[in-house]
């Protein structure tokens, strides 16, 4: 057995996905529609078609796996869980794309983590307290300000610098058990709440750990624990650009948003930041997708493209993410377009503004 029977049965093909789904929208196909992926998930759990079915492996790795499918089913059907056991099940061996089987070997090992971050400068404060700050495995190398910012924000927050990788990356890329063995691992690590910088992170800790043990940095900032509370900007007071308050908007991160439901936190917080922009489309994916903007460029940038043409429209000052991949997606994506808008995480506008005001 493949799937969780209980899952692929609660699809009733009502079609309310096919609009809210990325990958229909560009090609107006059934098959990739979550309704239709779901009808080849059933036909592989029948044996009506094989597993290294060509058709089958383009679908598994041309879903975005955003999950904005799920927020507007009205059968409830967890179709994260279902592309996880899809993936499970079929990116095997030479099967799984091999930029993924590059990713996962350099994060299989705690020590290979550990030595991502190592000659970078993200946070390393041991305080002993209630809640720890989790160090995303690449976002520790790619963005160490994010962590440091993180601490800035909330001093309280505990950071072991001996963690390691909290399984997101294997559970949406076909080793979903080691995901799981991970993320109870560093739960284990990790005492009290586990706060993330990272969207796509929160939700597959929350998913295996429970959502009390799991807040993502926005929610915990806005929410009565934290040191930060709700006081944000501090007394530096709003962003200014040119002498007026900055023209700020989000792009949300899709499993913070579909998968835990947090979208009105940050920007409530940007609202204090600034004159807050709602982007057009900001809810939908823009194309990182972890792994997806390796595996599958061209698409990818298919996906990013009307998000480009309306931050070109809108001439934001900063464009916020919530999710070091879509940081780094859309950063890429407005350089090309030659565009002003600066790009940066939540954690980093924030601490910068509490400090001097200005938002660097």
């Amino acid at each position: 057995m493949t799937f969780t029977p209980d899952l692929l049965s609660r699809c009733i093909s009502c079609g309310f996905c096919l609009p809210a789904c990325p990958t229909y929208e560009l090609t107006k196909d059934e098959r990739s529609s979550p309704r239709g992926r779901i009808a080849l998930m059933r036909a592989l759990e029948t044996g009506t078609l094989p597993m290294n079915d060509p058709g089958v492996a383009e679908e598994s790795s041309f879903c975005l796996g955003c999950r904005a499918c799920e927020v507007v089913c009205p059968a409830g059907v967890e179709y994260g869980q279902l592309l996880e056991e899809w993936r499970d099940a079929t990116w095997r061996g030479r099967r799984r794309p091999v930029v993924v089987r590059a990713l996962l070997r350099a994060v299989d090992r705690t020590w290979k983590v550990r030595l991502l971050g190592l000659f970078r400068r993200h946070a390393r404060r041991r305080t002993g307290g209630s809640a720890s700050l989790m160090l995303g495995c690449f976002e520790r190398f790619l963005y160490p300000k994010v962590s440091r910012s993180a601490v800035a924000l909330d001093p309280r927050l505990d950071v072991d610098p001996g963690q390691g990788c909290c399984g997101a990356l294997h559970a949406h890329n076909g080793e979903l058990a080691e995901g799981r063995a991970l993320a109870r691992k560093l739960g284990e690590r990790l005492p009290g709440t586990i706060v993330t910088t990272s969207g796509g992170c929160a939700a597959h800790l929350a998913d295996v750990l429970g959502r009390d043990r799991v807040v993502e940095l926005s929610a915990w900032l806005s929410g009565p624990a934290s040191a930060a509370g709700a006081a944000l900007p501090g007394p530096a007071g709003p962003i200014l650009v040119d002498g007026r308050p900055a023209r700020i908007g989000l792009q949300d991160s899709c499993h913070l948003r579909n998968g835990l439901g947090v979208w009105r936190e940050p920007r409530a917080i940007l609202a204090a930041l600034g004159e807050y922009v709602e982007v057009p489309g900001a809810a939908s994916c823009c194309g990182a997708a972890g792994t997806y903007a390796l595996v599958r460029p061209e698409d990818s940038a298919k996906v990013v493209a009307p998000k480009v043409d309306a931050l070109r429209r809108l001439d934001l000052d900063i464009l916020v993410t919530v999710n070091p991949g879509c940081t780094r997606q859309l950063q890429t994506a407005v350089r090309k377009a030659g565009l002003r808008t600066r790009v940066v995480h939540l954690a980093e506008l924030a601490a910068s503004a509490r400090t001097d005001g200005s938002g660097r």
